[in-house]
């Protein structure tokens, strides 16, 4: 899968009209699907097509869009709700400092306008409201805040917001929501859709509770295959990911390096996108509870079957009562376990992939029983040489706010890895050109460049809303290699000499 993606421009800014427009796109878009189109993201202003640039072509997806645009229906009808809101943020009384009012002004303000819901994303649910008082807007923090508590209220540039999961977050914390906007076991899971109307008020009331975790692995699998013994750093269940659900905020999620992943699934005779382990760093400990042939493909570590090593990106098998565990190895972060037969588990908007902020599935633990899906053989033996990840430069393509001043700040020298997750990168070297924008889509690969300068790259998690500079985009064959990187290793960009 090769994604791309451009935006179709409704507004250069806030537009109530505009808006709904595009949201009665959206809604017809969705009604009649394009086979290849992997997501459909509106905005504020633009809406975000992506698609698989393997089953079809950009010129396809435009006519499908333009064919849309002509029969374009009325704009749907949106709920009405009021939400009670604890007003006590940590940042109320510096909005108050900033804005040269007094605290309960801050809140009458707040508090007394109606809004729209433009978008949700970001993380799931998370309503992007708008327009804000004037006299309440203020930038974005320069560095966002590593954890918001769940159901704060914020607010930043002409916006205000629900954050309905503790996450990284960089808007001004201003109350706190006395209702869950999002719980992934309600019937209807997201509280708020894009076109509503909302009006917030002063209340006093307990923190709603944070959802606890949806489960997807089943609790007694059909065929059990595999006891967790011990569990590795970070292991997640993981398929295909989960198109067309950005417009909620849903994470893509999906395996971070989708060419390993269809690799040890087709090595076992699986369908590429067939359910199988991702693991980070340090492997779990397993025991076979049946017969079965597996295959692991990655960098990181390389497993070892009674202390046995086997070979990386070769199938295997395992006896009842073997046991699996894995050695580290030097280079590389991540590598997939696939059994013949695929993971047995439930889905969640079409996928079984974990998405570990949205509470969608979790890390492995243990005493988890993992099932196979049916019971099927494969060839032991079959296999390929992996090679090694060795030094790349990483190629960059111009991003959705390109400008020659931020590409070439990019590729003026190393930046190291400061941190990292399933969201993103974040690097630190030279200063880059960026800034705030009214928040839009994020595409897979995006440079984001945050108000003091740094660069995070978006892997598969990420907030599917944003509001910093894209100036470039990891061109899509190098993401893969850059999901290896460890901590305190360095990359280089260059410009893609093919964008």
């Amino acid at each position: 899968m090769t994604l791309a993606g451009f935006y179709l421009p409704f507004s250069e800014q806030l537009d109530l009209e505009a808006n709904a427009q595009m949201l009665a796109l959206v809604r017809a878009l969705l009604a009649q699907p394009l086979p290849g189109v992997t997501d459909v993201v509106p905005g504020y202003v633009k809406l975000y097509l992506e698609y698989d640039a393997d089953r079809v072509s950009r010129a396809r997806v435009e006519r499908w869009v333009r064919q849309h645009l002509q029969a374009l229906p009325d704009a749907p009808t949106g709920k009405e709700l009021e939400l009670p809101v604890r007003y006590d943020g940590p940042d109320l009384p510096w909005v108050a400092e900033q804005t040269g009012l007094a605290v309960d002004e801050v809140v009458r303000l707040h508090s007394q306008t109606p809004y729209r819901v433009f978008a949700t994303g970001f993380t799931p649910g998370f309503p992007f409201l708008g327009p804000l008082p004037e006299r309440l807007r203020l930038p974005r923090r320069g560095t966002p805040r590593a954890l918001v508590p769940a159901h704060s209220v914020a607010i930043a540039g002409s916006q205000t917001g629900i954050y309905p999961l503790p996450s990284p977050g960089g808007w001004h914390l201003i109350g706190t929501a006395l209702t869950q906007v999002y719980n992934p076991h309600r019937e209807t899971a997201f509280l708020l859709e894009a076109g509503d109307r909302v009006r917030f008020v002063p209340s006093e009331g307990p923190t709603p509770e944070v959802p606890p975790v949806k489960p997807l692995l089943p609790d007694a699998p059909r065929y059990p295959a595999l006891r967790v013994e011990e569990a590795g750093l970070l292991d997640l269940v993981m398929d295909g990911g989960r198109p067309l659900s950005g417009r909620l905020g849903l994470a893509a999620s999906g395996a971070l390096d989708g060419r390993l992943a269809s690799l040890a699934n087709r090595l076992v005779g699986n369908l590429p996108d067939a359910p199988l382990l991702e693991l980070t760093l340090k492997g779990p400990v397993l025991s076979a509870l049946r017969p079965l042939v597996a295959a692991f493909v990655g960098y990181g570590m390389r497993p070892l079957v009674g202390g046995t090593p086997v070979e990386v990106a070769q199938t295997f098998a395992l006896r009842t009562g073997d046991k699996l565990h894995f050695a580290s190895a030097p280079d590389g972060v991540r590598g997939y376990l696939a059994l013949a037969g695929g993971l047995e588990s439930a889905r969640f908007f079409g996928s079984a992939s974990t998405d570990h902020r949205g509470l969608i599935g979790r890390p492995l633990q243990v005493g988890d029983v993992l099932g196979v899906a049916q019971l099927k053989g494969a060839r032991v033996g079959f296999g390929l040489v992996l090679p090694p990840l060795g030094q790349r430069r990483v190629r960059l393509l111009p991003g959705p706010q390109y400008s020659p001043e931020a590409m070439r700040a990019l590729c003026s020298g190393p930046y190291e890895l400061a941190s990292g997750d399933r969201m993103g990168l974040r690097l630190v070297g030279p200063e880059v050109p960026g800034g705030e924008l009214i928040s839009e889509a994020t595409p897979l690969g995006a440079v984001q460049i945050t108000t003091e300068g740094q660069p995070i790259v978006l892997l598969n998690d990420r907030g599917r809303l944003g509001g910093y500079a894209k100036p470039a985009l990891v061109h899509p064959a190098d993401l893969p290699w850059l999901a290896q990187l460890r901590l305190g290793q360095t990359v280089r960009f260059v410009p893609a000499l093919d964008g």
